[in-house]
């Protein structure tokens, strides 16, 4: 199974919805899920600052967090409710790309890896200026 993971953005609706519709203000966020749909995933999920790994499809509540602003403790905390719920999925996790920044990946690569999944990062590097000319030029 190999998956995709978005995270977050600072901008959201404010109402109750589902998590894709939750960031679809952002335009990063936008361009990062038309990009992903149209690659051969199995399945892509966010990574939420507030509920740590949810389903596109998962109802929730918005809200004001980011790890930007955490300590490293606090990442650590949340990267361990990740690993938790990524667990959860299936058991034939074979690889996940990550459309994140740093801070959302950090305490996961390395456990993920270790337990040999492929963990791929096929934007790093790149500013978000750059990472919205990549989806506007690989999308249909």
């Amino acid at each position: 199974m190999k998956i995709a993971l978005v995270s977050c953005t600072k901008i959201k609706a404010n109402y109750t919805c589902t998590a894709k519709e939750m960031y679809r203000e952002s335009t990063l966020f936008k361009k990062a899920v038309k990009y992903i749909e149209q690659q051969d995933y199995d399945e892509w999920y966010v990574l939420s600052a507030k509920y740590g790994l949810i389903n596109q499809n998962d109802v929730i509540e918005p809200y004001d967090l980011t790890l930007n602003n955490m300590k490293a403790s606090e990442r650590k905390t949340w990267s361990d409710l990740v690993l938790k719920q990524l667990r959860n999925l299936e058991s034939d996790l074979k690889q996940i790309d990550f459309y994140s920044g740093v801070k959302y990946r950090e305490y996961l690569i390395p456990v993920l890896e270790e337990k040999g999944i492929i963990c791929n990062v096929p934007l790093q590097g790149k500013g978000i200026g750059e990472q919205l000319q990549f989806y506007t030029r690989n999308t249909k």
